[in-house]
């Protein structure tokens, strides 16, 4: 091992890899809740696929294009096959390069899965599988490049501590592009379309809460003030988030609820990345409680329109992402490790973040379009309309999450007689039942 290398600062990267790898199992409970039982296991492998796909196509060629030297667009070939990634220590840091590599692999495959969402329900698997390798190579190692790979935007000074604008604008903007041109769910206006497990989403968000200690405070690199920093406001932020959100709620309805609450929670983690090294305690309060609003009557307003973002990736992750990094420049002080922002009398960083979100937000939406108009001269994007009403797990994974028993007389049938096998039909024994 090198011998600069830091005992205590690869360890807390180590443990800080494995929590944001744990987001996306989370992700995959949080989005699995959310959707009708017909279609859980469809939504969880949409997150579960992009540890496979985005993961291999990262050590291949993404993390090249994201980190190794090159232009201030987009990164060189320095790195593609995992060229001179060793234990040797990263450049300027206390940790080995491999490990900073596999840090940084674990956002690149959250990022993607989180677009899944909006989609949900209705893509096409194999279309899904093509449009999250394009993806990952064409938007988000780019945009990883400008910001923390030494591209133009971390040049002029546009700040994104954890991922606010490189993670969750882009992914947030590609599942708004995404929704428009799948097509909404059919019945989409006409039914309601409840989630068959508020718990499991609730278990999901508490998961995410704690992988997001890792994808925050873990961005410090090292063990040192700026980790407690990010880790506290981390922590700070939700909270005030959900306190918003249910005052929101009850002054609206009456009512505070469970999904509202889970949704809070995320919001709160979102619109804080950007920040979390860069702000007080106190201005992590202020971001998670301010965020909560736009977001909250984004998703009032896509309800009432014919965008089916099924799970409000664009209300929450975009619309979050964007308010959290504009705000940055707001509430960033040069007591706490940033440079002075709005209340310390300069404006100027806000003029930065705000042209850092547009610039991320429009480069993501021609790519994401454009990748998925590539993808449909080929193959239809979306499952066909009777296979989408008896629900995608069985016609794209020929499976089922839930079963009444008869599942297992069907596997034995079909072991002796595999050509007098039923079709599997999709489930009632949900929790909450849906219907078709």
């Amino acid at each position: 091992m090198p011998p600069d290398l830091s005992a205590p600062d690869t360890l807390f990267v180590l443990l800080s890899t494995a929590l944001v790898l744990l987001m996306t199992p989370a992700l995959a409970l949080f989005y699995g809740g959310l959707v009708r039982a017909k279609s859980i296991l469809n939504t969880m492998m949409m997150s579960f696929a992009a540890v496979g796909v985005v993961g291999l196509l990262w050590a291949l060629l993404g993390y090249s294009l994201a980190f190794a030297p090159g232009a201030t667009a987009i990164g060189g070939f320095d790195f593609v096959g995992m060229r001179g990634i060793t234990l040797a220590l990263r450049e300027g840091g206390t940790i080995p390069h491999l490990l900073f590599f596999a840090y940084q692999g674990t956002f690149a495959i959250i990022t993607a899965a989180l677009i899944s969402g909006a989609i949900v329900e209705r893509m096409r698997f194999s279309a899904y599988i093509l449009f999250l390798g394009a993806w990952t190579l064409v938007v988000y190692s780019p945009v990883a490049h400008w910001v923390w790979g030494g591209g133009w935007m971390g040049q002029l000074g546009i700040l994104d501590f954890a991922g606010g604008t490189v993670v969750h604008i882009t992914a947030g903007t590609a599942a708004l592009v995404a929704a428009l041109m799948v097509g909404p769910r059919r019945d989409h206006g006409r039914q309601a379309f409840l989630p068959h497990n508020v718990p499991m989403m609730l278990t999901g968000a508490a998961l995410l809460w704690f992988g997001w200690v890792g994808f925050n405070g873990g961005s410090a690199l090292a063990v040192n003030g700026t980790a407690v920093q990010a880790t506290v406001n981390t922590i700070l932020a939700p909270m005030a988030a959900m306190a918003a959100w249910m005052a929101l709620e009850f002054k609206r309805t009456g009512h505070v609820t469970a999904v509202g609450a889970g949704t809070a929670l995320v919001v709160g983690l979102v619109a804080i990345t950007p920040a979390c090294g860069f702000v007080s305690p106190l201005g992590a309060l202020a971001i998670g409680a301010i965020a909560a609003v736009p977001c909250h009557l984004v998703i009032l307003y896509r309800v009432r329109t014919r965008l089916d973002d099924s799970l409000d990736v664009m209300g929450a992750h975009g619309t979050g992402g964007a308010v959290g990094a504009i705000l940055t420049g707001v509430f960033t002080s040069s007591a706490w490790g940033g440079p002075a922002g709005l209340l310390e009398g300069s404006l100027a960083q806000v003029g930065l973040q705000t042209l850092g979100v547009v610039v991320a937000a429009a480069y993501t939406a021609l790519m994401t379009w454009a990748i998925l108009k590539g993808i449909g001269a080929v193959m239809p994007l979306r499952v066909d309309a009777r296979d989408e009403a008896a629900g995608v797990d069985v016609a794209e994974h020929g499976e089922e999450g839930y079963t009444d028993g008869e599942g297992a007389i069907l596997v034995l049938e079909s072991a002796t007689a595999p050509r007098a096998m039923p079709a599997m039909r999709p489930t009632t024994s949900a929790p909450v039942a849906q219907s078709a």
